[in-house]
């Protein structure tokens, strides 16, 4: 699965590198989060966590007129998806990740899939090694972070669904907060090498292929092939301090190499090799 991903820029950035025409991120939106979100929504996040709003992109019509050709759009979302039919929102947290392998039989996904897909721009993501030698106080396998990033310096593009539900007890349908626009991150098999991390890995696209996913006219069936798994070789990850592991911590160091000093029990992706010592 992916749990946690760092989205450092800027909208600004954002509507240049992903050719956007409406920026919407300065718009009011609801949230489900009870505190203020920290760093705020729309600005750079080194450990965006689910039920954090953050920057997708996505192509829809004008909303004064829906027959008109989409437009592509850069919004602030959830992370955690609410399918329109829920009753409450309590479930998107739990529908951070929808897997490539059942997505189109899911009943939670298949609509998205056929019309609401999305990107999700990141700098790279984090994931959780479990340890083959070394175990933590309670005795399970010490969990090392790791995080992953293009190899060419590149923005990862994250596929992505997305979803709007309308809360009934807000009577008025133009108040903002009666809609929360929420979305979930696509996974397939980890590529080898990075399946020495986590046996999952983010479904991310390439800039050619953006358009074609992103178009509401394009069928589930005609973006099937951009689900398949890929060559290996298109990222790199290294591990990062556990301190990452705290959805409260924050900022460019969460990026940075862990020292060797502080790795226990950890394989190296690319070689297998344990590093860092085993542990006790």
């Amino acid at each position: 699965m992916c749990g946690r991903y760092a989205a450092t820029a800027n909208p600004d950035e954002l509507v240049l590198e992903f050719e956007v025409e409406e920026d919407r991120t300065g718009e009011p939106g609801r949230s489900v989060l009870v505190n203020p979100q920290q760093p705020p929504p729309g600005t750079p996040d080194h450990n965006v966590a689910p039920t954090k709003q953050a920057p997708v992109v996505l192509s829809r019509p004008p909303r004064e007129d829906r027959d008109a050709a989409a437009r592509r759009q850069l919004r602030l979302l959830t992370w955690g998806l609410v399918p329109s039919w829920s009753k409450d929102v309590k479930g998107g947290v739990r529908m951070i990740n929808a897997r490539v392998e059942s997505v189109a039989q899911k009943p939670a996904f298949a609509r998205a899939l056929a019309a609401r897909r999305c990107l999700v721009p990141a700098r790279g993501w984090y994931e959780w090694q479990a340890s083959p030698t070394a175990t933590d106080a309670k005795g399970k396998p010490r969990k090392q972070p790791f995080f992953t990033s293009r190899a060419d310096g590149g923005s990862v593009a994250m596929a992505g669904l997305y979803e709007l539900w309308r809360d009934p007890a807000v009577t008025d349908p133009g108040d903002p907060l009666a809609w929360l626009s929420t979305f979930t991150v696509l996974t397939g098999a980890a590529e080898p090498g990075l399946d020495r991390i986590h046996d999952r890995q983010p479904v991310v696209l390439e800039p050619g292929e953006w358009a074609r996913w992103l178009d509401p006219r394009v069928p589930a069936a005609d973006v099937a092939d951009l689900l398949l798994p890929r060559a290996p070789g298109r990222f790199t990850a290294h591990p990062v301090s556990r301190a990452v592991s705290s959805s409260r911590s924050n900022g460019p160091a969460l990026l940075e190499p862990a020292p060797l000093e502080e790795l226990v029990g950890v394989v190296d992706p690319m070689t297998g090799e344990v590093v860092g010592g085993t542990g006790a």
